[in-house]
């Protein structure tokens, strides 16, 4: 539940066992007409199988606003810390063969 403040600002509560975070290596995004599903997942070198490790539903709206952080966030990185690089400037083609289950 949200709560705010007397100044009408939201008061975010982060719990510790949250704050530890997850790691995750690869991100399947998936939509349909009302949301957009974010699958970060723990890929472990060697190994046939990976398990989600978080799931986020968000808006259509949300989505577009998320992908807006991250880009302000990226630029103010690479002013501080320089380009981030990866090893292939090619778009990552999607992910065929994977195959989820519920």
């Amino acid at each position: 539940m949200e709560e705010q403040n007397n100044n009408g600002q939201l008061q975010i509560e982060l719990k510790e066992e949250v704050a530890q975070g997850t790691y995750a290596n690869l991100a399947i995004i998936t939509h349909s007409s009302s949301e957009f599903i974010l699958d970060f997942i723990r890929v472990m070198p060697g190994m046939p199988k990976a398990d989600v490790q978080s799931r986020i539903i968000v808006a259509p709206e949300h989505a577009k606003r998320l992908l807006r952080a991250l880009e302000d966030n990226i630029a103010k990185y690479e002013r501080v810390f320089g380009t981030i690089r990866i090893s292939d400037e090619s778009p990552i083609a999607p992910l065929t063969s994977v195959k989820g289950e519920a």
